[in-house]
């Protein structure tokens, strides 16, 4: 009997790939049982189905560190994602990890992501009862808004790519620790495009041990890896790579990230943020009167988290600022949200 082209890939997987990587015949599975695709494994299909999503698209107009920059060269939360899948694939690859999973995890870690980068989320963060944090979002973009019904394996790496938790899976950890290696990296040489910082005030220690060369930085970064997670059940950086790493970050957070011209438009974009969503919270509040707060926060969250920078704007406009005659949008998806979530 011929054998399709996933099982000979599934094959593959058992025969060249290191014991601790995730197998894609193993998989614990998706809530919702599907029959098996011809041609593709079942993170094949996760990575398809995040890159054919909605939440996927909008990644291109959402902020990275800089508010909607006119200059294109500039990061933006999609170029961010892919750069992160890039540099967590080669470690993937060079661990003998299955690349596929890998690859799914890193696309989905930021759909959750709020318009203007960290500052809409720390709004969000002190509107919502219960907080709100970016990588639980992803999980319920994937798994409620669009539906897309993930494998367990990929939903954990996206759940827990953020600082303090520890995804189950080896390629849930390289996309962890990939996404930090990618925002500090392409996050220096935005900081250096935007005049914010120059090569030479990198502090001299990192400079000698990571080089002022992006490319050279990230090299060791990845090689560094790759050398002490070999044959382990837990992806490492040396002590001294760590260290080094960390104190960098550490004094881009000083520099660039709390401190600095990129921070001097946030308290506009927060005010932008919590307006809108109290705007909405009322409409929906009057609309469903017979529903949970809790609930329609919740659906007000949803609808405004998933904006882009620029459509945040235009709503903005069209709520608040007087004009003879806007063309508005009549917030359709936010209804829908309703729906969704039971509003009455």
């Amino acid at each position: 009997m011929n054998k399709t082209v996933r099982e000979k890939i599934e094959e593959r997987e058992f025969l060249y790939l290191s014991e601790p990587a995730s197998k894609s015949r193993n998989t614990k599975g998706r809530k919702r049982y599907e029959e098996p695709c011809i041609l593709r494994t079942e993170y094949q299909r996760d990575r398809d189905r995040i890159l054919h999503s909605k939440a996927f698209r909008r990644l291109k107009h959402k902020t990275q560190v800089f508010f909607s920059p006119y200059d294109d060269h500039f990061r933006t939360r999609m170029t961010h994602t892919l750069e992160v899948s890039q540099i967590a694939r080669t470690i993937s690859r060079a661990l003998d990890l299955n690349e596929d999973l890998t690859e799914a995890i890193a696309l989905g870690h930021d759909l959750g992501h709020t318009p203007f980068g960290h500052s809409g989320e720390r709004v969000l963060n002190e509107l919502m009862p219960n907080g709100y944090r970016h990588n639980e979002q992803s999980v319920r973009v994937v798994e409620f808004i669009e539906d897309l019904n993930l494998t367990a394996e990929t939903i954990d790496g996206i759940l827990n790519h953020s600082y303090d938790y520890n995804p189950s899976t080896l390629e849930g950890q390289v996309v962890r620790i990939s996404d930090k290696i990618a925002y500090i990296n392409h996050d220096i040489q935005d900081a250096i495009r935007a005049g914010i910082i120059k090569n030479e005030d990198i502090p001299k220690e990192s400079v000698q041990y990571f080089s002022t060369t992006n490319h050279i930085r990230l090299t060791k970064l990845v090689n560094d890896i790759v050398e002490n997670s070999w044959g382990k059940d837990k992806i490492l950086m040396s002590d001294e790579c760590f260290q080094q790493f960390i104190n960098l970050r550490t004094w881009m957070f000083e520099n660039v990230y709390t401190n600095s011209q990129a921070k001097q438009e946030e308290d506009k974009a927060q005010n932008v943020i919590r307006r809108l969503f109290e705007y909405y919270f009322d409409e929906l509040q009057q609309k469903y009167k017979n529903s949970n707060i809790n609930t329609i926060m919740q659906t007000v969250c949803d609808y405004v988290s998933g904006m882009t920078d620029r459509y945040v704007l235009i709503k903005y406009e069209e709520v608040f600022l007087p004009s003879p005659f806007i063309q508005k949008n009549n917030d359709e998806f936010l209804f829908k949200l309703a729906q969704m979530n039971g509003l009455k």
